[in-house]
């Protein structure tokens, strides 16, 4: 590739001299490297086919995770793909015979679909088009060879939706999504694979309900709300041409519960099914066999369940007895759902793939996910809870690394993505390798975090760099007034609005870290509402209300844009990118590197040019982790 080429600025990325200088300052001989936290697994992403006879799964080839099948009782697997520029980002079982999977480009997230049989023959790309992004709708479980896909092949702002056959290729548009005024942001289908529901944008900031009866009706508006509450439907009830469904709702109420509706009228149908008093409740699994809802699951400090099938809680009850101690999760089944693929998991390993046969009530082992990582020498993640400022309670997660005293310890603050995201228990390869290193770690779900209700989201709006921002420094001062931190070794790394935190820290609060690492975050909210990709363009109306307006809004926003401030930052920053980066552009990082450099203050600066949104390929990963311990060794 040509140096002209290269997005961003190439002359402001730092040497791989300057950077190894920075790998340099990690001193010791550690049981585990950085390469057994965030090498690529042997096998993992296991699935089940349809008729239960075989195993998929992901494992390497040439450093990239590619498709693998194998019959059940068999010791050799087939391999059936050999990509070798990126992961595969997915997949699923199409039919007891074909795999379709998809792949972006150099981590532009604009993901196309292939289908393979499992013997590795027939391969084909079946959405050949540059730039064009597709997401899956239904997978048509009862229909072997077709699926529904959505793709903005007609308007890189609108996905319309497709039938398409996955052994020819064939496609046919099934709906029309062609008003930019009124976009359609989402589709549903009904059990039979009938599209019947449209959710659309209205006014930028009201999103409406459409339904229709049958395929030959017209959509109708049924239900029009502010986009701040509203149902969302996730499956249709069992009796054929129905217009109820299970749906997730907090219409006149602050946490969503689960409710019927009824897309004919747009009214809820009697009382929630179930509901939490602390956090949301938006899950809701069923049995396609048997027709019938089966589990809800929700998340307070941990994944939780609520049975509404007395099989399905049978079924839960003997394995987290076999398996003890663990998370336990069903990730596929067979058509006949007498035979099960079970995942498990903690805060201190990734776990485990087991093989569950009802008919024989046999559970066997397949695979340790990492098994060169004894969870015996992880951290402990620790659900706690503290204070903001303004009498918020905050959710978080502290974990301490295995040392004798843990007080006065090395902190890294790790501030989530999104924001309207959370952070959840389980094992994390990024806070293990730091706990592993004898820094403690903690990670809030500051205002704006998802789950825990309407009024606590709102609370984020039009608040990055204020009060989200002080719920993350309230939780350092938590930090301190609990002795666990060391207040002159306190540093902030964060990714995505992560580093966008991250950014604000070093500069709204200079004193309180001495030293940040960016990752893709952002660092100017002008420019970064400029070039979000189109797929956003429906929601940017709803962005002005939740982060500022650049047009009626500009002192806020500038405010509240750590590149308009960069006098203030005082700590050492490292800044890490993905050229190819759709969420958050290059010129986000460059900017802040630029201004800072302009001033005088040396940043080291990597950006991968074959990467996105976070670094996927194996090697890179292990070259930034290599570089952030390096960086943090030096200035903590």
């Amino acid at each position: 590739m040509q140096e002209a080429t290269k997005p961003g600025d190439p002359t402001l990325v730092s040497s791989a001299e300057e950077l190894a200088q920075l790998v340099a300052f990690e001193k010791g001989n550690y049981k585990y490297s950085v390469e057994d936290f965030f090498r690529n697994p042997e096998k993992t992403r296991y699935q089940l086919s349809p008729d239960g006879t075989y195993f998929s799964f992901m494992g390497p080839y040439q450093n990239r995770q590619n498709l693998f099948v194998q019959k059940i009782g068999e010791d050799s697997a087939t391999q059936l793909t050999t990509e070798t520029d990126r992961d595969i980002a997915g997949y699923f079982w199409a039919n007891d015979n074909r795999i379709l999977y998809m792949k972006d480009s150099g981590g532009d997230e604009n993901f196309q679909l292939y289908a393979v049989d499992k013997d590795g023959n027939n391969p084909k790309d079946l959405t050949p088009f540059d730039g064009v992004r597709i997401d899956i709708i239904d997978q048509l479980e009862d229909f072997e060879d077709e699926i529904i896909i959505g793709m903005n092949k007609n308007n890189p702002m609108l996905f319309d939706p497709y039938r398409l056959n996955i052994k020819t290729g064939a496609i046919e548009q099934i709906a029309k999504n062609d008003n930019p005024a009124e976009p359609i942001s989402g589709w549903m289908t009904d059990h039979d694979g009938k599209l019947r529901v449209a959710f659309k944008v209205v006014g930028g900031t009201n999103n409406t309900i459409m339904y229709r009866a049958t395929e030959a009706d017209d959509f109708q508006d049924v239900l029009t709300t502010d986009f701040r509450e509203g149902v969302s439907p996730l499956f249709f009830e069992f009796k054929k041409g129905s217009s109820i469904c299970y749906a997730s709702s907090n219409l006149n109420r602050d946490k969503n519960v689960i409710v019927k509706f009824d897309l004919a009228t747009g009214k809820e149908v009697g009382e929630p099914i179930f509901s939490h008093p602390e956090v949301d409740v938006t899950d809701m699994s069923f049995s396609r066999k048997r027709k019938v809802p089966t589990t809800i699951v929700y998340t307070t400090d941990k994944r939780h369940y609520h049975f509404l099938d007395q099989q399905r809680e049978d079924i839960q009850t003997y394995l987290e007895k076999e398996l003890e101690g663990y998370e336990v999760v069903l990730t596929s089944a067979s058509k006949s759902e007498d035979k099960m693929m079970v995942r498990t998991y903690s805060d201190r390993s990734l776990g485990a793939y087991y093989f569950y046969d009802r008919t024989t009530n046999q559970l066997d082992k397949i695979v340790d996910v990492s098994p060169w990582i004894d969870e015996n020498d992880m951290a402990v993640m620790k659900p706690v809870q503290y204070q903001s400022r303004d009498g918020l309670t905050i959710n978080g997660y502290l974990t301490l690394p295995n040392v004798e005293n843990q007080k006065n310890l090395p902190v890294i603050i790790n501030p989530h993505g999104g924001p309207w995201a959370r952070d959840n228990w389980g094992f994390n390869p990024e806070i293990q390798l730091l706990a592993n290193r004898g820094y403690a770690v903690f990670q809030m779900n500051f205002r704006g975090s998802t789950g825990y209700g309407r009024s606590f989201w709102e609370k984020s709006f039009k608040q990055w760099g204020k009060t989200m921002q002080d719920d993350i420094t309230d939780g350092v001062q938590w930090l301190k007034d609990q002795n666990i931190a060391d207040p002159n070794r306190i540093a902030i790394y964060g990714a995505s609005y992560g580093g966008y935190a991250t950014l604000a820290g070093i500069t709204f609060t200079p004193d309180l870290y001495a030293c940040a690492v960016d990752y893709v975050g952002v660092s100017n909210l002008f420019s970064f509402m400029k070039t979000i990709p189109p797929y956003w363009e429906p929601y940017l109306k709803m962005m002005y209300e939740m982060v500022g307006n650049p047009e009626t809004e500009k002192k806020l926003m500038e405010s509240g844009s750590p590149v308009f401030h960069v006098d203030k930052i005082t700590a050492p920053l490292f800044v890490v990118q993905g050229a190819n980066d759709p969420r958050v552009n290059i010129d986000e990082s460059d900017q802040i590197v630029r201004s800072l450099r302009e001033r005088g203050v040396a940043v080291p600066y990597m950006v991968k040019y074959n990467e996105g949104h976070g670094f996927g390929n194996e090697e890179n990963r292990f070259e930034f982790y290599k570089t952030m311990l390096g960086f943090f060794a030096k200035y903590l």
